[in-house]
């Protein structure tokens, strides 16, 4: 016995996941994603790493322009499928995921009641979380509450980065997926979330959110840069013979000591980019100066040479 299985995605996050069922009994009778979307400079027509696998595959592909279009339904509808599986997607109306008999659940980078909202693999990890996971539930009419079918997690390493975390969680959530979908062929019944009062969300990345506080302690802003990278990237202020500009830094690491540095000047030492803080140094390893590209630190200063002036804010 298999289930039959719409699946619904649009980045190589979700990718993982479809070549996990892919690899099962379980049959895929249809994947839907985004339409293809013109991107870049050159405005060149860009596809999903989802679409791309799926025509790769022979798969049965659907690219909505609204998905509560009633020729998209009755499309759906159609393949009968038991269930539908969602991992990166849009939010669905109900009228798409009341479809299938055994419901439509969504895989979640978190322990669900915790990190619910767009971006838990950052927060996580801007967090300083010990432990996050993956959280399989079924969709209901508010973002990430619907009842809790299978949970599984990992623990976070040190220097761990969004970048790496994400990729650790990719196969982690592949395999959630796929004993999902056999508990739910045996069964499975969901349970709902446990809120306690104290759970943390994760909110939507934004300018004000990325910017980094240089009032926290060296190691909170080495984890908030952690949680940034590789994208969106936490961002500060840089200011050099009275112009500033916005200066992206990938990838620090803290020296915890005394000085008699103000805070947020840079200082040059040994080859390395220091910004003076109370609590010591912060240690530039990969940054992104105004209006050149992103390097590493050592490789710049064979190069570059800072005004004395220069310093962040």
């Amino acid at each position: 016995m298999s289930l039959k299985v719409v699946f619904m995605g649009t980045p190589g996050f979700a990718v993982t996941t479809l070549k996990a069922i892919k690899n099962t009994e379980h049959k895929i009778v249809g994947v839907v994603t985004n339409i293809d979307k013109p991107a870049g400079r050159g405005k060149k027509i860009s596809t999903s790493a989802v679409k791309d696998y799926a025509l790769e595959q022979g798969l049965n592909l659907l690219q909505p322009t609204s998905l509560k279009d009633p020729t998209f339904i009755d499309d759906l509808t159609a393949l009968n499928a038991d269930v539908f599986v969602v991992v990166a997607f849009r939010m669905l109306p109900k009228v798409v995921w009341t479809i299938p008999p055994k419901g439509t659940f969504n895989l979640h980078a978190s322990l669900l009641p915790n990190y619910r909202g767009a971006a838990p693999i950052n927060w996580a990890v801007i967090n300083r979380e010990k432990e996050t996971g993956v959280t399989t539930f079924l969709i209901d009419e508010k973002i990430d509450t619907g009842n809790i079918l299978l949970q599984e997690k990992i623990a976070l390493v040190e220097g761990e980065t969004a970048g790496s975390l994400h990729d650790n969680l990719a196969p982690l959530g592949g395999e959630v997926i796929v004993a999902t979908l056999d508990a739910l062929e045996e069964g499975l019944k969901a349970n709902p979330q446990e809120t306690h009062g104290n759970e943390k969300d994760a909110p939507k990345l934004t300018k004000e959110n990325t910017r980094i506080d240089w009032s926290k302690s060296l190691l909170e802003i080495e984890a908030q840069i952690n949680g940034l990278s590789p994208y969106p990237v936490a961002w500060t202020e840089f200011y050099e013979n009275d112009t500033s500009a916005r200066f992206k830094i990938y990838s620090a690491k803290v020296e915890l000591c005394s000085h008699n540095y103000p805070p947020l000047n840079i200082v040059i030492e040994n080859k390395q980019m220091k910004v003076a803080h109370p609590q010591g140094f912060l240690l530039c390893e990969s940054i992104q100066m105004p209006n050149k590209r992103r390097m590493e630190v050592k490789d710049l200063l064979n190069g570059y040479q800072f005004d004395p002036s220069a310093r962040l804010k």
